[in-house]
């Protein structure tokens, strides 16, 4: 069979598996660490059980993923995980579903690794969201398994800190209610409800436009001017107030 006929046979084989996020509907990408669980357990020293230097990668790398060439308005990190809401009119790659996953998988790994100087590997997946209902639905959502999250790793990590071995810990908070597990904190003196927001509920990223101070050399006056830079959202609210703040968003895009 001659090259380029092996080349058109190819060439349809692969168009046949391709999948497109169909237009006028907005793209929601998760990433998730790979193995992570043995990567800050074995590799990396970290402080249990949320690590500060672990964050700011998480948000840095996060912040790298707004400037690979993807229009995205939103970005929300929370433990060892990232979603990038994308404007529904990106057509990069013609969105096609899985270069937004290698590509947006491949720049993750390759600048997370840098940080700690370990390999650490991102997995992703594309979503195709038809509305703002939905938008945020699923970001209220992820807030929710970070909070739920957040709360069991405190009393796990806690209890392992008085000498409850990993099974015994596991097998006691298992079945808690939320409440139960705040109730086992405060017994520790831990009130969940005074720790850093960012552990309990993640941190968003959001461009946002901010006033600069400037100087024309030409009239040798100050002046003021509107810029768009990333905004780092530490304190993000929560419940109905978080879809008041996400909608915000939406609309001035």
């Amino acid at each position: 069979m001659k090259f380029e006929e092996i080349e058109v046979l190819m060439r349809k084989n692969e168009a046949l598996s391709e999948q497109y996020i169909l237009p006028e509907n907005f793209i929601i990408v998760r990433l998730d660490g790979k193995g992570f669980t043995k990567l800050t357990k074995e590799k990396l020293e970290l402080e249990k059980p949320f690590d500060e230097r672990f964050h700011l990668a998480m948000a840095a790398t996060m912040q790298h993923l707004f400037m690979v060439g993807f229009r995205v308005i939103y970005g929300y990190t929370q433990s060892d995980e990232i979603s990038l809401l994308i404007h529904k009119d990106e057509n990069t790659f013609s969105r096609k579903v899985r270069k937004f996953n290698s590509v947006l998988a491949g720049e993750a790994s390759a600048f997370f690794s840098l940080q700690f100087q370990q390999i650490g590997v991102f997995d992703c997946r594309t979503i195709a969201i038809p509305n703002h209902d939905m938008i945020l639905d699923y970001f209220c959502w992820r807030q929710e398994d970070s909070h739920r999250n957040s709360l069991s790793a405190y009393c796990y990590w806690t209890l392992i800190k008085n000498n409850f071995t990993a099974k015994q810990a596991a097998t006691k908070i298992e079945k808690m209610s939320q409440s139960d597990k705040n109730e086992l904190l405060y017994q520790f003196g831990i009130n969940y409800n005074d720790l850093p927001v960012w552990q309990k509920r993640g941190v968003g990223m959001y461009s946002k436009e901010v006033v600069k101070q400037g100087f024309n050399p030409v009239t040798q006056l100050s002046l003021e001017c509107m810029r768009n830079e990333l905004y780092l959202e530490t304190k993000i609210p929560i419940r109905e107030d978080y879809r008041l703040f996400l909608n915000s968003i939406l609309k001035s895009k």
